[in-house]
């Protein structure tokens, strides 16, 4: 019986033996085979390095100071006082793509550096992530952008993951420690990360968790416990960009961080950068074709490719000269829409006003807003604004009249109790443009233009106003003052009425006469000029002082 027991064991042995030994010759045939293919492909990444293709245009221009930044001098002071600092904050930056976001966050990281008593380090990283493509799993095998554990039941876990010890795998968030992480189009940011990314900022550290750490386990290596139990470090200072307006921007996000605001191009912006371009693309290109250029692009980005394009045309044709016939055909094929800048007309009309307003990215412009006045039956109408806006929540909404409509309201009331709007005259308000106005700040222009087509008398052509009407005369404070001051003197205007709560000191250097005023009297007083009589044959004059307090509207 003993014999069989041997029998068996020998057997066993002969067999284990020869499987492992034939599992040995196999990986030694292998090795050979594996180092091959890893020459093999070595090589062929070697060969791929060697293969380069020009630098983009686009990148080739890319700032290299914060001086090739065109037209964000106010955006960048203001990133360098938050950043450059002992104490650098967390910051949004909000502006339309190609003006510089992303440059100038860089930039300001290499300040922040150089600057006294700065926390940044020589070696702090600058982080660059876009929030569209954060993907993550929603149960964390994989983040991106706050770091994720790689448990042992995945593949790919290792000599650690044999042992059953789950490896915490950094993110962006980490990664950014002691430095910045830019995230580009943070408001498409998913809310569930939006919400661990506020925690992140609050606590400096990643926490993480897994159902399969155990403190206790001895086969956990030191800095797995310690990550673990303390998080991982994560002190960065983030820089997000967005798009979008600040009302669709996490509030959350917002009550944490920095605002700043970095502007659209004007025309005379992207043609510097149009002919900044051609220059380092080694074409000439006269000025009369980066205007071209500035007529249509509406951004640093479009006008760089704008400008590719016409220089490999001229270099199919043998030329270094961008002609203008080049950029027109650049911007027929390119189906790229033209933004005019007219100049605004000077000439005192009865029943038009220059008006000013704020649009796209705090852009200011400057719109005419046109009046007239008949024998009728007192029929009033007012077109071109919003007539109704939808205010609140997804949870709760209510519909009213537009702000617009509103002061337009409170200026015929304001006009009725001074005597000037009658039940035999017909008035007629219009936005012209084909795009709705809305906001109260066309208030005081309303006002003036009636005025204007009720008595016959024209209005300064040379002069912009913006300001809210109260019924009783007042004119009341409004929002993007100084943009709007800025796009009346583009225009070629010489005076802007402006509220008098809203002026600042800054504007006696804006290049343009700034007043303020504080009733719809010394407006009417600057803007109503001597001129023909009212279509009942009498000229009625500016409104009184008297007449206004009578209202109610006096100081």
């Amino acid at each position: 019986m003993n014999w069989v027991i041997l029998l068996i064991q020998l057997a066993v042995t002969i067999i284990t033996g020869v499987f492992f030994y034939t599992q040995l010759r196999n990986q030694r045939r292998s090795q050979p085979q594996n180092r091959r293919e890893s020459i093999k492909e070595m090589e062929n990444l070697r060969k791929m390095r060697q293969i380069t293709l020009s630098e983009p245009l686009s990148e080739h221009v890319r700032p290299r100071s914060f001086s090739d930044i065109i037209g964000q001098e106010d955006g960048i002071r203001s990133l360098m006082a938050i950043l450059c600092g002992k104490n650098p904050q967390h910051v949004i930056i909000y502006g339309p793509p190609g003006v510089g976001k992303t440059c100038a966050a860089r930039l300001a990281l290499e300040a922040a550096k150089n600057s006294e008593g700065t926390p940044f380090k020589n070696n702090a990283p600058f982080i660059e992530m876009d929030a569209t493509c954060c993907r993550f799993d929603e149960r964390s095998i994989a983040d991106p952008l706050l770091g994720s554990v790689h448990d042992p039941i995945y593949q790919g876990a290792g000599p650690l993951g044999i042992q059953g010890v789950p490896q915490p795998k950094p993110g962006a968030v980490s990664k950014a420690h002691g430095g910045v992480l830019f995230l580009d189009e943070i408001g498409e940011l998913h809310p569930i990360q939006m919400n661990k990314l506020l925690k992140v900022l609050e606590d400096r550290k990643v926490h993480f968790d897994s159902a399969y750490y155990n403190p206790d386990d001895p086969a956990v290596p030191r800095y797995i416990h310690e990550i673990f139990r303390h998080g991982m470090p994560a002190d960065f200072r983030l820089i997000g960009a967005t798009t979008r307006s600040p009302e669709e921007i996490s509030p959350a996000l917002r009550s944490r961080c920095m605002e700043i605001y970095f502007r659209g191009l004007e025309q005379d912006e992207v043609t510097e950068i149009a002919g900044n371009a051609a220059d380092r693309a080694e074409f000439s290109m006269d000025r009369d074709t980066a205007r071209l250029v500035g007529r249509f692009a509406a951004c640093g980005r479009d006008a760089v490719n704008m400008v590719q394009m016409a220089s490999g045309l001229a270099q199919l044709e043998g030329r270094r000269q961008i002609t203008r016939a080049d950029m027109e055909w650049v911007v027929e094929s390119g189906h790229y829409p033209e933004r005019p800048e007219p100049m605004a007309s000077q000439e005192n009309r009865v029943g038009s006003v220059h008006g000013l307003a704020v649009h796209g990215s705090h852009q200011g412009a400057v719109m005419e807003i046109e009046a007239a006045a008949h024998p009728g039956s007192g029929r009033i109408r007012i077109t071109g604004i919003v007539e109704e806006e939808e205010m609140g929540s997804s949870g709760h909404t209510m519909r009213r009249k537009s702000t617009a409509h509103a002061s337009a309201e409170n200026v015929l009331t304001l006009l009725r109790n001074l005597g000037y709007i009658h039940d035999d005259t017909d008035l007629h308000i219009n936005f012209p443009g084909g795009a709705p106005v809305d906001g109260p700040s066309a208030g005081l222009a309303m006002a003036l233009v009636a005025l204007s087509a009720l008595s016959g008398r024209p209005l300064d052509g040379a002069t912009a106003v913006t300001g809210e009407m109260s019924v009783l005369g007042a004119v009341k404070p409004v929002g993007g003052v100084p943009v709007k001051v800025e796009a009346a003197r583009r225009a070629g205007l010489t005076r802007v009425l402006i509220p008098r709560e809203n002026d600042l000191d800054r504007f006696r250097q804006a290049g343009i006469q700034v007043i303020p005023v504080d009733d719809f009297y010394q407006a009417a007083e600057l803007m109503l000029l001597p001129g023909r009589l009212s279509e009942t044959g009498q000229d009625q004059g500016l409104p009184h002082q008297g007449t206004m307090t009578a209202a109610g509207a006096g100081k």
